[in-house]
């Protein structure tokens, strides 16, 4: 595993923002994990956080696309922080766009997009926090690809949790591969966070001991992907 991956893990846990114990998702599933992306709050955290986007953006899609599209609301600090990491990091200037979720009817940038305007002959990376369901980019995917002739190069995530999606058989990551036809990516996968953690020290305690690891095991026979 690249070293700025198994950073951005310890960084996950640091930040409070990957956690271990019992907790209740949306979908009403018992889950021994939870990620909050609205934990990283300060300066330095979001600065770090757009480091590791970058630097997973860069190995995978390499330097070939124009814009980074967040979708409403944790997207757009994502694509903000990133956009500046990219341009410190590799010398690339790429835009940033993301959607409203309600139209702006006056002023100079009335329309349904916040930042850069998106121009026919773009290529467009999507960024988010963590893809459960791919309820968001079936709301943004559309609004994209409405708003001029552009190329969706693919989709970045930071944490792939590796369980059914929708469908009851593959990952949400997949599902959305299959739907849209862009390729899905994530900077650290659940298989990875463990891995990493499992009975080793992380800021001087076990995060993933014996209980928790059996606890995730059991998790992914019951809601692993296939």
């Amino acid at each position: 595993m690249e070293s700025y991956k198994q950073e951005f893990i310890d960084f996950m846990v640091e930040s409070h923002v990957l956690k271990f114990g019992e907790f209740t998702l949306k979908s009403g599933r018992k889950s021994p994990f939870f990620m909050n992306a609205g934990a990283y709050v300060t300066g330095s955290q979001l600065k770090r956080l757009g480091e590791y986007y970058a630097k997973a953006i860069h190995d995978k899609y390499g330097d070939d696309f124009d814009v980074l599209f967040g979708p409403a609301y944790k997207g757009i600090p994502l694509g903000v922080v990133t956009a500046i990491a990219y341009s410190e990091l590799y010398g690339k200037e790429i835009r940033y766009c993301s959607d409203r979720k309600e139209e702006k009817d006056h002023g100079a940038d009335k329309g349904s997009f916040l930042g850069s305007k998106l121009q026919d002959g773009d290529r467009v990376v999507m960024i988010e926090d963590v893809t459960t369901s791919g309820k968001s980019m079936e709301e943004t995917v559309p609004k994209v690809r409405g708003a001029a002739d552009v190329t969706i190069v693919g989709l970045m995530v930071s944490l792939d949790r590796m369980e059914v999606g929708k469908g009851g058989v593959k990952c949400a990551l997949d599902e959305v591969k299959d739907l849209y036809g862009f390729e899905t990516n994530a900077i650290v996968t659940m298989k990875d966070v463990v891995e990493h953690l499992y009975n080793k020290p992380c800021n001087g305690e076990i995060v993933i001991d014996d209980k928790i690891k059996a606890a995730i095991d059991a998790y992914y026979e019951q809601y692993g992907a296939k």
